[in-house]
């Protein structure tokens, strides 16, 4: 039950950021490789993407790639926090008077954040290739041209087979390990504090929300280099033989980026990247704990 919570708990959540995480994706591939000032800039920032998304390719653009980001966060998430809540109540994270232990909790974060990644790979990486595709005014990064989830599921296998399927899956999981356990360790914190000191009276859902907030910039600021690597990895075109044409791999994705467009390239998007996580790791989590006490109520 617990692994079925996680997966609900994201998938509600998915459908309020799923906007913003195409403006991430967008933002993160625009001027890939190239200097400031040295390429096309169709989104100035995410207000100003979410307006040209619109105008060029419709309200809908701004959910593209909603199906398959459900899929996504289902299996991620049903997999981290289905496994998070299972070592929490084997007693790994807490100690005996129910306070979460920092370096028990970041160990537990990080290996259920790796774990779903690791299942999720095969739609993150649809995910991030559907979201990427945009109207020819306005492209950037490699354009994939799939018509939908099971085509690209189609063509991928058919090309590169399982092994393609996973292309990028060590990048999403260092990416989900440095996200996982940066926000659930924070959340866990935020929370042990917002209930020792009675901030919103016993509230499940005002305390779970104040909490995921303070999750949300920790995990931003700790994943955004991670996610956009991860981005760029998943999104970049491939040879006959499978292989990236632009990235041999995590650290020559970094290195890449770092020369090509400096240390702020690193952080591109990274607005659009807590306007998608604090809203999704917000509903997700207080849509987790609400779940957690409905089981505790009518299920115990």
């Amino acid at each position: 039950m617990d692994f079925i919570i996680g997966g609900l708990a994201a998938m509600g959540a998915s459908v309020f950021s799923n906007p913003f995480d195409v403006l991430k994706t967008r933002m993160q591939l625009q001027g890939e490789l190239k200097a400031r000032g040295h390429h096309a800039i169709h989104y100035k920032n995410t207000f100003h993407a979410a307006y040209v998304v619109a105008k060029n390719e419709g309200i809908r653009g701004l959910q593209k790639g909603l199906g398959t980001a459900l899929i996504m966060h289902s299996v991620r998430n049903s997999v981290r926090l289905g496994t998070y809540q299972s070592l929490s109540n084997h007693g790994f994270i807490c100690d005996s008077e129910g306070k979460t232990i920092l370096y028990k909790s970041l160990l537990a974060s990080s290996f259920s954040g790796a774990a779903g990644a690791f299942f999720g790979s095969p739609f993150f990486l649809i995910k991030t290739q559907l979201q990427s595709q945009a109207a020819e005014a306005i492209a950037v990064g490699h354009q994939h041209g799939h018509s939908g989830l099971t085509a690209a599921l189609r063509t991928i296998y058919v090309k590169h087979g399982i092994k393609g399927l996973w292309r990028g899956a060590n990048a999403t999981m260092l990416r989900a390990v440095a996200g996982s356990s940066a926000q659930l360790t924070s959340f866990a914190k935020a929370k042990d504090f917002l209930r020792e000191y009675e901030v919103f009276r016993h509230s499940t859902v005002l305390t779970a929300f104040g909490a995921s907030i303070v999750g949300g910039i920790v995990q931003t600021l700790c994943m955004t280099p991670f996610d956009l690597v991860s981005t760029r990895l998943y999104n970049q075109g491939t040879d006959i033989h499978g292989n990236g044409t632009l990235y041999k791999g995590i650290i020559d994705c970094f290195i890449k980026t770092y020369k090509s467009e400096g240390f702020v390239g690193l952080y591109k998007g990274v607005g659009a990247n807590y306007m998608r996580l604090a809203p999704h790791g917000a509903f997700c989590l207080v849509f987790w704990d609400i779940l957690k006490d409905l089981q505790n109520t009518y299920l115990k």
